[in-house]
């Protein structure tokens, strides 16, 4: 039986009142889905403070709660009361599924830029070389070859712990996760142990959830911070905060580089439209991903694969048969022979990379056409940048909408005309990303290169709440399809 005072070994607490001896079932933090035997923790969050739902878990059957403030409550209810109870969950979660990331080799990657990508590889690159892995990932996660659906880049501490679990008891070795900024800030990961941390890259995002530059570095360093002893911390060398990350940790300090000194160092010797030829410690790789980012993301595979004790031959021909992950440069061509490329860049610096990576592989006549769009309620600074970036390495831009969310899809479009200045000439405005995509392709001539940015893996757009189908790869095909006809 499970006890709230065996699940509270690793916290700091007070029993306000009642009895820590009730058997537990399960936990909560959302009210609506507190019952007998669970936990509700009162969390308080950025919209919402968990406090004012107590009596309503309490009203569903719940009789153990922790608190980090003082309700009231009847007599039959306990209440445990904490400093922080976003902390005290994940410490519950971490007890109550048994620590499972202590029976994995869990290896967590953050950066702006990267992280599902390197992830899914790792993933994929361990399944190919015969080992049961896990991934948790922006786009899925997966259990094996199993996958199950993903909602948020990382999970909350309950689900993660859960999806942790599952892979132990079927028997995963390895699992290989992205950990947001917002997962670290939140402590949606704290408690968990990793063996290995890696760090991609970090550019101006998030800014409309952590305010400033410094604070978004801060929170990614804190990860690094947390590792310990027995762990790796690896780095990108050439991006100039990698050393700040490993200022204070503990862990095993290496670097990947395709410019600076480092223990992985690459180096680009052809990059087309199917596939890289690059050499890491001078041992040749032909690979079919594309692009200077990508050679990043298969240094930090590397990497980590050797970091994991797999020997060096192995990692270099199982990465051999890696393919492009979906949503980032994903490509298909019409049968007149324009190229669209989907891809998920949805930051400054990830558009620039992508557009420098189409401007290395294009022919002379190539015209390049994007299609860019910004998100809705998120860091608006960047719109007017991504526009200027689009329309100064483009031919011809289409600037459209992205998930406006709640916004109006014209402030948000208004936002980004604003950093057009004299490219205007060769920029057109629509509002509609359907009908925007569909232009781009009726534009295009023979040779022309597509570059459909800022949804890529996404199957939905979002307008008001609502998510309607939408599958900018999926369109691109039927719309390529339409052409033949």
């Amino acid at each position: 039986m499970i006890t709230i005072q065996s699940l509270l070994q690793q916290t700091t607490f007070e029993c306000i009142q009642g009895d820590l001896s009730m058997n537990v079932q399960s936990l909560t933090f959302d009210s609506r889905q507190a019952k007998a035997h669970s936990i509700f923790f009162a969390i308080v969050g950025t919209l919402s403070d968990g406090h004012s739902y107590v009596q309503a878990a309490y009203d569903l059957g719940c009789r153990a709660f922790i608190v980090q403030k003082q309700v009231e409550l009847p007599s039959d209810a306990t209440m445990v009361l904490v400093q922080k109870t976003d902390v005290a969950l994940a410490e519950v979660a971490c007890a109550f599924y048994g620590n499972p990331s202590r029976e994995l080799k869990l290896v967590g990657v953050t950066g702006t830029n990267g992280k599902t990508t390197t992830t899914t590889l790792l993933h994929d690159l361990f399944t190919g070389l015969g080992y049961k892995s896990g991934l948790i990932s922006t786009v899925v996660n997966k259990i094996g070859t199993d996958a199950i659906p993903a909602t948020h880049t990382t999970p909350d501490p309950i689900r993660l712990n859960a999806l942790l679990r599952d892979m132990v008891d079927q028997h995963c070795t390895y699992c290989f996760m992205e950990v947001s900024s917002h997962a670290v800030h939140q402590h949606r990961i704290h408690g968990v142990q990793y063996v290995g941390a890696v760090f991609t890259n970090i550019t101006h995002d998030h800014l409309d959830y952590h305010k400033t530059f410094a604070e978004y570095i801060r929170v990614k360093k804190q990860f690094f911070d947390d590792l310990g002893s027995q762990g790796f911390a690896l780095i990108n060398g050439d991006d100039r905060n990698g050393q700040v990350m490993l200022q204070n940790t503990k862990a095993d300090k290496r670097s990947f580089a395709l410019r600076t000194p480092a223990d992985f160092k690459g180096k680009v010797l052809e990059n087309e439209i199917s596939g890289l030829t690059m050499t890491i410690n001078q041992v040749e790789l032909c690979s079919r991903l594309v692009g200077e980012f990508n050679a990043y993301n298969l240094l930090a595979v590397y990497g980590v694969g050797t970091l994991l004790g797999l020997d060096s031959m192995d990692v270099l021909r199982g990465m051999s048969n890696l393919a492009s992950v979906e949503g980032r440069f994903q490509y298909i061509r019409s049968e007149g022979g324009i190229t669209a490329i989907v891809d998920y860049a949805h930051t400054p610096d990830a558009l620039e990379n992508v557009l420098n990576t189409i401007a290395a592989i294009r022919k002379e006549g190539q015209k390049v056409i994007s299609v860019v769009g910004c998100g809705g309620d998120r860091d608006r600074e960047k719109r007017p940048v991504m526009a200027q970036i689009a329309a100064r390495k483009s031919q011809q831009v289409i600037l459209t909408s992205d998930n406006p969310r709640t916004e109006d899809p014209m402030q948000i479009l208004k936002d980004m005309e604003a950093g057009l200045n004299d490219e205007v000439q060769h920029a057109l405005t629509i509002a509609d990303r359907a009908q925007a995509i569909k232009t781009a392709i009726m534009l295009a001539q023979p040779g022309d290169i597509l570059l459909i940015a800022g949804k890529g893996h996404e199957k939905y757009q979002e307008i008001n709440g609502v998510k309607h189908d939408f599958d900018d790869f999926k369109l691109t095909e039927e719309y390529f399809n339409q052409l033949k006809k």
